[in-house]
């Protein structure tokens, strides 16, 4: 039988420049939200540690050489907090959105303190708690990734089970770098699902644990990926261990999602919100 052939990935259709005099990532994360909300291809380029007048005027020309090469106005997301910086990048040829005037002006006015107008304070390490507890929560999920580690396991925050790729070790590393949070992750394997119980290590830690799940479709995908033509990675098995998996968080009491179709971002927000972590970093 004949496809129709798919359509093919519409072409960049603007430059979007995220200028910023730090990492960019505020800038960054910003502009993806509100360009997410077109369904449209970007060329995307950040200019980090914009910080003084000569990075700011080399900027402004990579800027007006888009334009002239485009035909049209670059997207500026700017983040720049020195007026005479942000000042420059504004007579670019490019639509501009400065979001520190955006939200600082109004809250002086609101507020009646004048900003601070610090360079990359948002991501500034002299915070050293919040810091370290980050990184102690990373080093935390490394080390009890997949069952490997009982040690100190009532530390954690939380504690993921699930089926082996179902999504744990990114969603468990995005939650120890994001928010400072200790998670755990462990796979439910055949032998769980033959005993009819969780792992030895766990049922005294219900009240951290939640589950992820995944279509037994996507699951046998991913495991393709890994370890083409096996068992493991069989469609038959694949919807065996999720059901039996299913099955085990739903007699358990465990609550849990299907990651199939959100991103981690999302996965992590709803642990967040089911779990509520004694944590003040997010």
């Amino acid at each position: 039988m004949n496809q129709e052939p798919r359509p093919a990935p519409p072409t960049a259709c603007r430059t979007v420049f995220f200028v910023s005099d730090g990492t960019g990532i505020t800038a960054e994360t910003f502009g993806h939200s509100v360009l997410s909300q077109f369904d449209l291809r970007f060329r995307q380029i950040r200019l980090p540690f914009i910080d003084t007048l000569d990075k700011a005027y080399d900027a402004a020309r990579r800027i007006n050489e888009a334009f002239a090469s485009d035909g049209q106005r670059p997207i500026i997301f700017s983040t720049l907090v020195k007026s005479d910086l942000s000042d420059l990048i504004r007579r670019s040829s490019g639509m501009h959105m400065d979001l520190i005037q955006t939200f600082v002006a109004p809250l002086e006015q609101e507020l009646g303190v004048k900003s601070t107008h610090t360079i990359g304070r948002s991501h500034n390490i002299v915070d050293s708690e919040e810091y370290k507890n980050r990184i102690e929560a990373i080093n935390f999920s490394l080390a009890h990734d997949d069952g490997q580690s009982h040690k100190n396991l009532a530390a954690a925050d939380v504690i993921l089970v699930g089926v082996s790729r179902s999504g744990k070790t990114p969603t468990s590393l995005y939650l120890a770098m994001q928010y400072g949070i200790k998670a755990a992750n462990y796979p439910l394997i055949p032998d769980d699902f033959e005993r009819g119980k969780m792992p030895t290590a766990l049922p005294e830690l219900k009240a951290k644990m939640f589950g992820l799940t995944i279509t037994p479709e996507r699951l046998s995908e991913i495991r393709h990926e890994r370890r083409a033509g096996s068992k493991y990675a069989s469609l038959e098995n694949c919807r065996y261990e999720v059901n039996e998996a299913e099955r085990m968080m739903k007699r358990e009491g465990i609550r849990w999602l299907s990651s199939t179709a959100k991103s981690i971002e999302e996965i992590a927000t709803t642990i967040l919100q089911e779990i509520k972590p004694n944590r003040r970093d997010y």
